[in-house]
């Protein structure tokens, strides 16, 4: 990467606007190809959810019906957290960063969001305070919530390396993995589930990597094993590791 930007082509102010003004054609483009395919998205046929929830959260017990607040959408982040850490996903907390200040904004749309682990409660708002994250965030310990939307995976399946996870049997990596559902509540109170992207499908779900694409260098993950490599809760950067 470093090699590419010192070897950039530098140009007259006209001719990069030629240039910008060729990008900007096909950003035009992509937004209403992305503007189409989130149509898509919402035509999806739904799941109806017969089955009982009871989480755990600063309100104490909770069913999945409560969790909406009073509102018909409910967008559950899946935070990887398993109940033997002592710590949450570093991947998942950077997503997490991108939260507080935008719930206020979504539930005015009628939308409620949360995030959902399988660790116990406790462990969960002693992370939350340590990060300084207020967002409500609730356990699923206890009950199958995780195991039925396939992002986390039992014994058995991280032995075998075989596991359902982004729609299609393959090695998890880890006892739990990210991902986001979405589910809508009726007048009648019933619940349906609409959507669930995984891995790279929450991208979009951060802010920070949208603008790390703006610059020169752009996230600049190429070449390693692991994209993330870089990734640390945001009370460790600077730390020695």
């Amino acid at each position: 990467m470093t090699g590419s930007l010192e070897h950039h082509e530098v140009v007259s102010r006209n001719e990069w606007l030629e240039a910008r003004k060729m990008l900007l054609k096909k950003e035009k483009e992509f937004t209403i190809l992305r503007d189409q395919l989130s149509q898509e998205r919402r035509k999806l046929p739904w799941i109806a959810v017969d089955k009982e929830y009871i989480f755990e959260g600063p309100k104490g017990k909770e069913t999945l019906s409560e969790l909406f607040d009073g509102r018909s959408q409910l967008i559950v982040y899946h935070f990887m957290f398993h109940p033997s850490w002592d710590a949450g996903c570093s991947s998942c907390s950077f997503w997490a960063d991108n939260f507080n200040g935008i719930i206020v904004h979504l539930n005015e749309r009628d939308v409620t969001m949360i995030a959902v682990s399988r660790a116990p409660y406790n462990k969960l708002a002693s992370y939350e305070k340590r990060l300084g994250w207020n967002f409500k965030w609730v356990s699923s310990y206890n009950t199958d919530f995780n195991f039925d939307y396939n992002i986390s995976f039992r014994p058995e399946e991280i032995a075998k390396n075989e596991g359902i996870y982004n729609f299609t049997i393959q090695d998890p990596h880890s006892p739990e993995r990210e991902g986001v559902s979405v589910f809508y509540k009726d007048p009648e109170g019933r619940i349906f589930h609409t959507y669930s992207a995984y891995a790279r499908g929450i991208d979009m779900l951060n802010v920070a990597y949208h603008y790390l694409d703006l610059v020169p260098k752009g996230r600049d993950e190429a070449g390693n094993e692991f994209p993330q490599f870089w990734v640390r809760r945001h009370d460790e950067y600077g730390k020695q590791s």
